[in-house]
């Protein structure tokens, strides 16, 4: 039987679509985060470049640790039931004070992750225009239409988000298949081979770099349980849409980059990515497919960075949401329209802030690619992977203090294997960040430095809100006050109460 989802705050007047997401509608959010074609035809080659024919290997390890941080995590997803997602959980098992660092990390990491991507969107339309029709685009009024484009699309409807993303995610993922296929069909540059997969070619110097590119990529995924408040029957879609996410990016990824190497040839694939990474794909489409297919290519990359953009913003949307509600934020954030059931001041504000940091990097005159995109995102990737980190901490601690019948695989053994594989990946990510970034050493102490010290702000915030605002403080990330009975997707309460979960203080002596 459905949890019983928790009935509009007070004040709002409205509240978000009950029942709007599906297990298909949330796999879609998550999916087009990660902006598969633009990782794939963008990253992956520079993968190849440093791990050699191994590259697909590291893509399935991490998405092997995931899998297995998608275990703990979705198992308290049954327990928690805040909008606020990672903060929420992080606070019910590391407490309220860590749990408001984890807070304000995740509105700088979610930030970063979307707005140096309006970077990428003017870049990448300025390389389809030039490639298609000779055309020289600037990359400000693209990225400057871009960001009105994205504020509508989260300004409408959440279901309306859902279907324009599952069109978008289609096409990039199809033009992918489509390139897979060709490649199979010819059977590559001299015959397929499963020596990617071979201990000799995965276990080399250069997979800890793979390894760090390969957990890049996944960024975004958890973002599942953001949408706890409008899917339908959350305990069964969430976790549904987490580990279809995790499997689907894992097993793609690893796929397109093993038939890219199969198109090549393992000895020339290296040639090929050291002499024109940025046109690997596109050449290998040409000669598989043709050159329709890498017109078409080019254009779904411009689509495939659109889908990332609204798929972040949503998420950004709903984490002020929720911060508003608990009283962090101010309270004219968590209006929601009456109309698309979208929090949308919070999204007006999310743009505002975005069109600052463009215009900001613009007026700078900086780079669009290697200093909007790169030095935006990798504090953001950085700041996401502690969340993760955080979470998985989080809970173990959280199921010591609750009564509950789920089994230590979930609640400890996972968890804990997820933690330990995780700090190690942000170890990875950091001992590499000049592969994300192409700065010098300054700059990319400054960007991992970020991190740290937005989450010790976060700390500094918390014991403000201690002190003066108590009320506040008391009431962070406490469960929602229950409904009379789940929401169908018409909207219609049933009757059938659910026990309320149980309170994440110790159980007290008998």
């Amino acid at each position: 039987m459905s949890e019983t989802p928790e009935p509009p705050r007070p004040g709002t007047g409205t509240d978000l679509r009950r029942g709007a997401l599906g297990t298909a509608d949330i796999s879609f959010f998550v999916v087009s985060a990660a902006a598969p074609l633009t990782v794939m035809a963008g990253v992956a080659p520079v993968a190849i470049l440093l791990g050699g024919i191994g590259a697909p290997a590291g893509y399935l390890l991490a998405g092997l640790t995931l899998a297995i941080f998608a275990v703990g995590f979705t198992t308290m997803s049954r327990h928690v039931r805040s909008g606020g997602a990672f903060y929420a959980y992080i606070a019910r098992g590391l407490g309220k004070r860590v749990g408001i660092g984890a807070a304000l990390l995740a509105l700088v990491g979610y930030n970063g992750m979307e707005i140096g991507v309006y970077g990428l969107l003017g870049t990448t339309t300025a390389d389809t225009a030039h490639a298609l029709a000779g055309t020289d685009v600037p990359w400000l009024p693209v990225s400057l239409a871009g960001l009105a484009l994205i504020w509508y699309g989260g300004f409408r409807s959440i279901d309306f988000g859902a279907k324009l993303l599952g069109v978008l995610l289609v096409a990039e993922t199809g033009i992918l298949i489509l390139l897979a296929g060709g490649v199979l069909l010819e059977g590559g540059a001299h015959g397929l081979s499963l020596g990617s997969f071979a201990p000799g070619a995965v276990f080399v110097p250069g997979t800890a770099a793979v390894l760090a590119f390969a957990f890049a990529a996944f960024t975004g995924f958890e973002s599942t349980v953001i949408y706890r408040r409008e899917a339908r029957d959350p305990d069964r879609t969430i976790p549904r849409a987490t580990y279809i996410a995790v499997a689907f990016l894992g097993l793609f990824y690893a796929f397109v980059v093993w038939t890219v190497i199969q198109a090549f040839g393992a000895e020339e694939v290296i040639t090929a990515a050291t002499e024109d990474p940025g046109g690997l794909f596109f050449a290998a489409i040409t000669t598989y497919v043709g050159p329709w297919a890498a017109d078409l290519m080019h254009v779904f990359i411009v689509t495939s960075v659109i889908a990332s953009l609204l798929a972040f913003h949503n998420a950004i949307n709903r984490y002020v949401l929720a911060l508003a509600e608990e009283g962090v934020l101010p309270a004219a954030l968590g209006r929601i329209h009456p109309r698309h059931g979208s929090p949308y001041l919070a999204g007006l504000a999310q743009t505002a802030l975005g069109a600052v940091i463009v215009l900001g990097f613009a007026l700078a005159g900086a780079d669009p690619y290697q200093q909007l995109l790169l030095w935006v995102n990798t504090p953001g990737m950085v700041g996401l992977m502690a969340l993760m980190l955080l979470a998985a901490i989080a809970v173990p601690v959280y199921f010591r203090r609750i009564a509950h019948d789920e089994g230590p695989w979930r609640t400890l053994v996972a968890p804990v294997t997820a933690a330990v594989l995780l700090a190690v990946a942000i170890c990875l990510v950091v001992s590499k960040v000049d592969l994300f970034t192409m700065a010098s050493t300054t700059v990319n102490t400054v960007l991992v430095a970020l991190v740290p010290a937005v989450f010790a702000a976060g700390l500094v915030l918390a014991q403000r809100l201690k002190t003066h605002r108590p009320e506040v403080y008391a009431r962070f990330a406490e469960e929602p006050a229950a409904a009379t009975g789940p929401v169908t997707p018409e909207g219609e309460e049933q009757p059938c109460p659910l026990p309320t979960p149980s309170s994440p203080e110790p159980a007290s002596a008998p």
